[in-house]
């Protein structure tokens, strides 16, 4: 679903605020799959709908917002390329999703049929891959990869997977989550690889997106033998209380999703309401430490805007004296000291 007045015929949006949606649609991609907006009906001012319905807040812009929060163009030497660390690429085959977060920090570049690579420009890209032994892995995303045919997903996957330096080829989507019917035999065929490792980073944000027939999609990859890891995005609102990111990490972990990536959000035009303090999300992480297995632990990192990369920006447990002893936090932030290494 997609357009203002949808949303309107919904009773997701009020009336009075039609005017100014609508500003924010002629310039952000607005679309709830079925799952989103049943769950957006369900609880209107719940997490979900905070996630996917366009808010008037999103025409300001703050001084400190970028166009290219993370500097991708920065990294871009062909099209559909970034090359920000040297082992590794993103490959980004469309700026298509099946719905369009109101995060989304490429939030200028994606929409319907954003961008998608011709024949040409992807040969290219993979024959930038091809050139540099460097290169060790190679991450879809986007826009969402999973949302491509079964038999473009096919041709991209047996073609990195036929480069020999190319160890590792990770998909990053939504999918499961907010479209799973997208996750089809075909796709899952699809995915399978001889030489490389095929990991998935499911992204979401709350517990209450792993609905019976998302939890049915990311079973279906499990079983296929694929590793998932999980990303989420730290959201004032949404998922900002000690609570939510437990409830949302154990669920993960049940599914066999491993927590990987909690992001401090990016600042992307339009989307300060949605952003905590780098200290609220450090206290946040930092309360989670003994509470949670270790497996259920993702690093909170932060990408520097610019595009300059990402770094670890989780809370730090060690202080070093002049002495060369250490002061050690515990979970439970008492002190304790260690030792210096002996001579």
């Amino acid at each position: 679903m997609t357009g203002v007045d949808s949303l309107l015929a919904e009773g997701l949006v009020a009336p009075d605020e039609a005017d100014g949606l609508r500003q924010v649609a002629e310039r952000y991609a607005v679309a709830l799959s079925p799952t989103v907006l049943a769950l957006a009906k369900a609880k209107p001012d719940g997490p979900v709908a905070l996630q996917f319905v366009p808010d008037v807040r999103e025409l300001g812009t703050t001084p400190e917002e970028r166009v290219d929060p993370i500097g991708d163009k920065v990294h871009a030497p062909v099209k559909g390329i970034v090359h920000r660390y040297p082992d590794r690429v993103l490959l980004k085959p469309l700026h298509a999703c099946s719905v369009y977060c109101r995060f989304c920090f490429r939030r200028e570049q994606t929409g319907p049929g954003g961008e998608a690579l011709t024949d040409a420009e992807l040969e290219t890209a993979l024959d930038y891959v091809r050139d540099r032994p460097a290169i060790w892995e190679v991450i879809l995303t986007g826009g969402d990869p999973m949302i491509l045919s079964a038999r473009r997903l096919k041709r991209i996957v047996r073609a990195l997977d036929g480069i020999p330096h190319v160890g590792v080829i990770r998909l990053h989507t939504r999918v499961p989550v907010v479209s799973p019917e997208l996750v089809t035999p075909g796709r899952l065929a699809a995915l399978k690889a001889t030489d490389s490792a095929v990991y998935i980073a499911i992204h979401c944000n709350h517990a209450d997106e792993l609905t019976h027939e998302a939890r049915r999609a990311v079973a279906a990859l499990a079983d296929a033998g694929i590793p998932l890891l999980g990303q989420s995005v730290l959201l004032r609102g949404v998922n900002d209380s000690v609570e939510a990111l437990d409830t949302l990490f154990r669920a993960m972990v049940r599914l066999r999703i491993k927590p990987y990536y909690l992001h401090h959000p990016d600042l992307a035009p339009g989307t300060a309401h949605f952003r905590t303090s780098l200290g609220e999300g450090r206290a946040l992480v930092g309360a989670l430490r003994g509470r949670l297995s270790g497996i259920a632990q993702p690093m909170y990192v932060l990408d520097i805007p610019g595009g300059h990369g990402k770094v670890p920006a989780g809370p730090c447990y060690l202080q070093e004296f002049d002495d060369g002893t250490w002061s050690v936090t515990d979970p439970r932030g008492n002190s304790h000291a260690y030792p210096p290494k002996s001579p």
